[in-house]
């Protein structure tokens, strides 16, 4: 019997953008019905399941994506993030993106829908250039799909 503590969990930020916030009431056709507290509590069931831990974050300020980012950054976390409406335009976010991956840490952009389905302006993707990779269309079951892909890609670094 070893009396070594547990090697501490693995720790992936979860990060969400603009309206995220109102998943379940925003364009339930287009996201589904799961609330933003059931997103939070499907990422828990995922996490434990994966043996890490995720914190799930969300804003409407671009500011603070940003900033979360550089703290997964300095912190040697790896991320999950939608960026929702950033991901079109946002090239701040996107430099954000590129510091956590090329500090070697993986970054997985993660969409509800399916953006390469919809409208013309929602194709685009700013991050993903930079993003170690893409889970998109598969509603709020992407974001453990994202979490499967983080183990595993940071497993094989």
């Amino acid at each position: 019997m070893s009396d070594a503590a547990p090697a501490p969990r693995p720790e992936v930020l979860v990060l969400n953008g603009p309206n995220l916030s109102r998943l379940g009431s925003r364009e339930p056709d287009v996201y589904g019905r799961t609330d933003h507290d059931g997103l939070v509590a499907l990422v828990a069931r995922a996490a434990d399941e994966l043996g890490v831990r995720a914190e799930v974050r969300q804003s409407d300020d671009e500011s603070d994506l940003v900033a979360w980012l550089h703290e997964a950054v300095d912190r040697g976390l790896h991320v999950v993030v939608n960026p929702a409406a950033f991901t079109h335009y946002s090239y701040a976010l996107r430099d954000a993106a590129a510091l956590v991956t090329g500090a070697g840490l993986v970054l997985v952009e993660v969409h509800i829908s399916n953006p390469g389905a919809r409208e013309q302006f929602r194709r685009h993707s700013v991050v993903t250039p930079v993003a170690t990779g893409v889970v998109a269309g598969f509603g709020v079951a992407g974001y453990a799909l994202a979490l499967h892909a983080v183990v595993g890609a940071a497993a094989a670094r």
